[in-house]
């Protein structure tokens, strides 16, 4: 009898500090977010098995994230694109995933961030080592750990407490992120400007869009503008000749069996975009990925409809102007036929 009164107190005890943790942090304007983590990304990854050459696989850094929205690319093409795009990443590592561990040979659009695209083939350099830890987690993923994700979604879709992130943003609010964010004495933390989070998962499938506080609050923007401007003075140079000779083979094989590749070049704005004529011109480096890939490729500063883009914090779309973006480049590649319109079939 004591043993059930211990439990039923034990449950009871719990439940109100579960209650009392969530309503704390709804109180603190979090909500419940859906964590983009290696095992989401790996049920993505997971569904190229069944595609057809009919099928679309985006893949690149936050700005295919971002800027490409799959309401938009399916309201106007008739195909869901799978996306297996990550945070600042080079796209390199996972379109050699698809080209070496697969069969697919329909359509891969490869977002060219030129500073992440060009940055390394180092393995543990950040660019690289995140993507390949996704490709990792799919390959090596246990039955355990895809049964563990299913049974946290409905946790992470209903309570704000579930909010985590595999990124050490500085609106985590893990206990990890929570713990590094106690201040011991007078020291004054050294290393990168705060970064919060901005964007937020919208499906199961990976669909991200800019959160509204971005567009709407300059000094929220600007703190995330204080960390581009961060990463730009610590940045490497390029490794162009490197990153180009990988990607090289990996398109060519690709194309080989059949496998049509696209290139797409996401806006830029404001000091970032300056940054990026200056340190990666588009003719040393776009332009010459493109004459040497030999594939169709767009660039948003060769469309009037999309050269005049703004980017609240110079490096991604609102989520209002994502949509129009990804309607329009939608419109353009089937005009060219660089993709098929499946709803006209």
């Amino acid at each position: 009898m004591n043993l059930k009164k211990s439990l039923l107190s034990a449950l009871l005890i719990s439940t109100i500090g579960i209650v009392a943790w969530e309503l704390y942090w709804r109180s603190q304007d979090y909500i419940p977010t859906i964590d983009d983590n290696k095992a989401l990304w790996a049920v993505q990854r997971d569904r190229v098995a069944d595609l057809t050459p009919d099928n679309i696989i985006l893949m690149g850094s936050s700005r295919t994230l971002f800027d490409i929205q799959l309401d938009n690319w399916e309201n106007q093409t008739g195909i869901r694109p799978i996306q297996l795009a990550n945070v600042g990443s080079s796209p390199l590592p996972v379109f050699h995933d698809i080209v070496e561990n697969t069969a697919y040979a329909g359509t891969v659009i490869v977002g060219v961030t030129p500073g992440l695209f060009f940055s390394t083939t180092f393995p543990k350099a950040e660019p690289w080592s995140w993507p390949q830890s996704k490709v990792d987690y799919y390959q090596d993923r246990t039955y355990a750990q895809r049964i563990n994700h299913q049974l946290s979604l409905p946790l992470q879709q209903n309570l704000a407490l579930m909010s985590a992130g595999e990124q050490e943003l500085d609106d985590n609010i893990d206990l990890k992120a929570l713990l590094k964010r106690i201040k011991i004495g007078d020291r004054i933390p050294q290393g990168m400007p705060p970064f919060y989070e901005f964007g937020e998962i919208t499906s199961l499938d990976r669909n991200l869009e800019m959160i509204e506080r971005t567009l709407t609050d300059t000094a929220f923007a600007n703190t995330i503008i204080n960390v581009w401007k961060y990463f730009g003075k610590g940045a490497p140079p390029p490794d162009k000749e490197a990153t180009m000779a990988f990607f090289l083979k990996d398109a060519e094989k690709f194309k080989a069996r059949g496998g049509n590749l696209i290139l797409i070049r996401c806006p830029s704005s404001g000091g970032l975009r300056a940054g990026e004529n200056q340190v990666l011109p588009r003719k040393y480096f776009w332009d010459n990925l493109v004459e040497q890939t030999n594939v169709q490729a767009y660039h948003f500063e060769d469309y009037e409809q999309l050269k005049h883009l703004k980017c609240p914090e110079w490096s991604h779309l609102s989520a209002e102007d994502a949509r129009y973006f990804t309607t329009e480049l939608a419109k353009i590649m089937i005009a060219d036929k660089a993709i098929t319109n499946t709803k006209n079939n």
